[in-house]
């Protein structure tokens, strides 16, 4: 397991000190390392599957985001957990491709909101087939139950997280 260093200071030298962490904060600090490593495989994964239809795993989480409800880029950059500007980049890409829209947004005159094209809704539709069936042979494998419990506890966490004003924050 990786661990943070603290720097201190004393009569101008630096002296490195691991610091001291409780066997929960031990296991929290594996299971945050674990959950950054789990994003490469699922995203490596999510390419795969978006690949035949042309796409990318970015570029599928926009095209989603947009069949879910007509939505403008910020709304769908919040409920990604992304950057604006990045979703930005890609909206403009899959609408140059035909594959989303920009249409009037009635509460908002300059963020217009994404609709899929019938070419996004088909491409959208290819790779929903494909991902149905690697979800179901890994949650086989895995287990309905413990993978529940484990989305259950992710969530908390970034509920827990998004009430805390910053990583400083040592309050319980």
């Amino acid at each position: 397991m990786m661990s943070c260093k603290n720097f201190h200071t004393t009569g101008g030298t630096v002296n490195m000190k691991d610091p001291e962490r409780t066997h929960a904060g031990d296991a929290f600090a594996e299971f945050a390392i674990t959950a950054l490593r789990l994003a490469g495989p699922l995203t490596q994964a999510g390419d795969a599957l978006a690949k035949p239809s042309g796409q990318t795993s970015a570029r599928w989480q926009v095209l989603a985001a947009a069949n879910h409800a007509p939505m403008s880029v910020a709304d769908a950059a919040r409920a990604l957990g992304l950057a604006r500007q990045g979703v930005q980049r890609i909206a403009d890409l899959l609408e140059a491709e035909g594959l989303i829209a920009y249409r009037d947004n009635p509460t908002h005159q300059r963020a217009k909101l994404m609709v899929l094209t019938a070419a996004g809704e088909t491409a959208l539709r290819e790779i929903k087939v494909r991902q149905a069936a690697w979800a179901d042979r890994l949650g086989a494998e895995l287990g309905e139950r413990r993978l529940r419990q484990a989305s259950a506890l992710m969530a908390e966490i970034i509920e827990v997280l998004k009430e805390r004003s910053s990583p400083e924050d040592p309050a319980p």
